[in-house]
């Protein structure tokens, strides 16, 4: 008996084996290609235009997770122009014109410090430790006798990626021009005196303490009296002395800076800059 012909049926089975194998994914492979042209979901070709227009930081400054899901975002409509903290004005400009929209008055914000202690404030000690706010704190409430205090650690700046805080005389002082508006420092202050702020604001208040001005005397230089001059300044009606701490209405404040020219301790700052809301 010989072995040719039961291997040229094994051949042959083998054979057939793949031209079944073939056709089935011939068959499926045109089942694809039919598939994805009738359930295709067409892009906007507005996507990649406007992708190619943000930064690509990536930083989630505008609250989602990178560029390209606020991009989608503003293509949905559920994101502002403007959102996008690290392009700013022009960059919302450009997204408002690939939109289609006429860009809203800017609503940038950034952050500030609401305080002028520092070296002008009362220290209960010298801190040794962990250069971090947070762990000061747990130490008899920090080292300043103010409790409203910045502690001067610096964990803003650590929080902060583009450079816009730093301390200087004890003090964490922010730069606007580098500020993204993220807010991220916000969280990383365990006193909670780091607020967000409008930032063409040229007026602000840098304190945060609530003491009364006999108690405040006694631990700060600077820190605010609670002594309503500033409220009896201002024509605006934009300043207003609440539970000893003057406190601001951006919406009514013109920054014609007369309330810091006033203050008696000199806290309220004025940048002076004079711009105006759609100028960056």
């Amino acid at each position: 008996m010989t072995i040719f012909p039961i291997l040229m049926a094994a051949w042959q089975n083998i054979l057939i084996a793949l031209a079944v194998l073939g056709g089935l994914g011939a068959l499926f492979g045109a089942a694809l290609a039919v598939a994805s042209k009738v359930f295709a979901v067409e892009k906007d070709p507005r996507l990649d235009e406007i992708i190619e227009v943000l930064p690509g930081a990536n930083c989630g400054g505008c609250g989602y997770a990178g560029c390209s899901t606020f991009a989608a975002a503003l293509l949905d409509g559920s994101a502002h122009p403007g959102g996008c903290p690290v392009g700013g004005e022009e960059c919302g400009k450009k997204c408002a014109a690939i939109l289609g929209i006429e860009m809203e008055k800017n609503t940038r914000l950034a952050a500030f410090v609401a305080c002028s202690g520092g070296i002008h404030a009362l220290r209960k000690y010298d801190y040794v430790g962990i250069s971090d706010c947070a762990s000061a704190a747990k130490l008899a409430g920090g080292p300043a006798e103010c409790r409203f205090g910045c502690l001067g650690l610096g964990s803003c700046t650590q929080a902060c990626k583009f450079g816009a805080l730093s301390i200087r005389d004890g003090v964490a002082h922010v730069d606007h021009e580098k500020c993204t508006g993220c807010l991220k420092c916000i969280d990383a202050c365990p006193r909670h005196i780091i607020h967000a702020a409008p930032y063409y604001a040229d007026v602000n208040i840098a304190c945060s303490s609530h003491e009364r001005g006999a108690a405040l005397r006694k631990i700060c230089e600077i820190g605010c009296l609670g002594c309503k001059i500033c409220e009896k300044t201002c024509t605006h009606d934009a300043i207003h002395v609440v539970d000893n701490l003057a406190e601001i209405d951006y919406a009514k404040c013109v920054g014609c800076g007369d309330c810091a020219a006033k203050c008696p301790r000199h806290l309220i700052s004025d940048s002076n800059l004079n711009r105006a809301a759609t100028d960056i």
